[in-house]
């Protein structure tokens, strides 16, 4: 790779660390290319991004980028894959979908909304990690729920207007 490639390719992948909030490293090493290739579809399906990386390279465009990475450049020994999505949880639950016959990927560090998560014991907590539109379903659930008693209550009360005033009634109690 010529000096001007590698160049490029810091270049694109400070962009990409700077255009996203969610970046997984993962080890992937070791395995083959049928199972490599199912981990590439299962990355698709779950619209994360998935690309393996020279550790020099990534490290010289986290150093470029404006983000703080804390730890994560540590973490650049072996064989290093990025996997970049818009859902938080996302590249974790893919590992971890994927670990239950497989014993890799590895996690071995996550950039999450400026959180740093460093090593596989992260795994099960961040793919607990509620997704942006989880919380709000969360959140309009919870809003709703009281109209939704005050519905009911109107209707077991019968729809007359002293059934009505009655359940009301019982309800202020």
């Amino acid at each position: 790779m010529t000096r001007e490639e590698k160049s490029q390719v810091i270049k694109d992948l400070t962009a990409q660390l700077a255009d996203t909030s969610t970046i997984y490293l993962a080890d992937i090493s070791g395995l083959d290319a049928g199972t490599t290739s199912n981990l590439r579809r299962a990355c698709f399906k779950a619209n994360v991004k998935l690309s393996v990386v020279k550790n020099t390279l990534l490290a010289k465009a986290m150093e470029a980028a404006e983000k703080d990475f804390g730890e994560l450049p540590s973490t650049l020994k072996g064989n290093t894959s990025i996997m970049i999505a818009e859902t938080g949880n996302a590249p974790a639950k893919v590992i971890k979908e994927f670990r239950k016959k497989n014993e890799k990927p590895l996690l071995k560090g996550a950039f999450i909304d400026e959180a740093i998560y460093v090593g596989d014991d992260y795994l099960e907590a961040l793919s607990n990690i509620k997704s942006k539109e989880e919380v709000i379903g969360d959140i309009i659930g919870l809003l709703q729920s009281p109209t939704k008693n005050v519905i009911s209550a109107l209707k077991s009360g019968g729809s007359k207007l002293s059934g009505i005033l009655k359940t009301l009634s019982e309800k202020e109690a």
